[in-house]
């Protein structure tokens, strides 16, 4: 039987930072956006108004912004060969994020067969928000069930990876969860904890596990 591996970005795959984080520090703009995540970790802000938020302080955000943001990100090393692994072993890999799509979708070159992230209008921007497109934890375990019946799999073939209480749900929802450099609200809850700076080494405890 296969499995689905299904990774957070912010504080997991990314050490210690967070695509808005990164995607801010491109523009000048850190000092805002720590004032923005300290509202939204407090629960001051909920997820629509986080997005709503962080796109009226992109207003000046290009493609080319957003692509060096994503080469200068902290990333774990061996990303792309824990995952290479994970698809020899012909399991799947998925990155669900509540950060914007336009950033977690480039993980789709790294190897993941499907990255799904809060949707955004096309950079730059010339839209507005549309709250449907705005993910909530609760929304990280609905993807994982649509993507277990696009694989023909269920909840019980799944391992979730995260660091927060975004992950808190999708942790509860499946047998098998990995905090990576995890805080008090998901590595309770998790089957196995990992604290460095390798993927490898985080999906090497699942692989190895009994």
């Amino acid at each position: 039987m296969s499995r689905l591996h299904l990774f957070d970005l912010d504080g997991t795959l990314l050490v210690g930072s967070a695509a808005p984080v990164e995607i801010s520090r491109q523009l000048g703009l850190v000092a805002e956006i720590a004032e923005i995540e300290r509202e939204f970790v407090a629960g001051r802000l909920r997820p629509v108004e986080y997005a709503e938020r962080v796109r009226v302080l992109w207003a000046a955000l290009t493609v080319a912004d957003v692509t060096a943001a994503f080469e200068g990100a902290p990333w774990m090393a061996g990303i792309r060969e824990a995952w290479a692994a994970i698809r020899a072993r012909g399991e799947y890999v998925a990155v669900v994020s509540l950060s914007p799509s336009f950033f977690v979708e480039r993980l789709l070159g790294w190897g993941a067969h499907t990255a799904h992230g809060s949707v955004f209008p096309s950079v730059p921007f010339a839209s507005p928000i549309d709250p449907a497109g705005i993910l909530d934890a609760g929304g990280k375990v609905k993807i994982a069930d649509s993507l277990c019946e696009s694989f023909g799999l269920t909840r019980t073939d799944c391992i979730a990876y995260g660091d927060s209480l975004s992950d808190a749900e999708l942790f509860a929802a499946v047998p098998v969860s990995v905090a990576v450099n995890a805080d008090h609200h998901v590595s309770q809850l998790a089957s196995h904890t990992y604290t460095g700076r390798d993927l490898r080494e985080a999906c090497e405890i699942v692989r190895a596990a009994p």
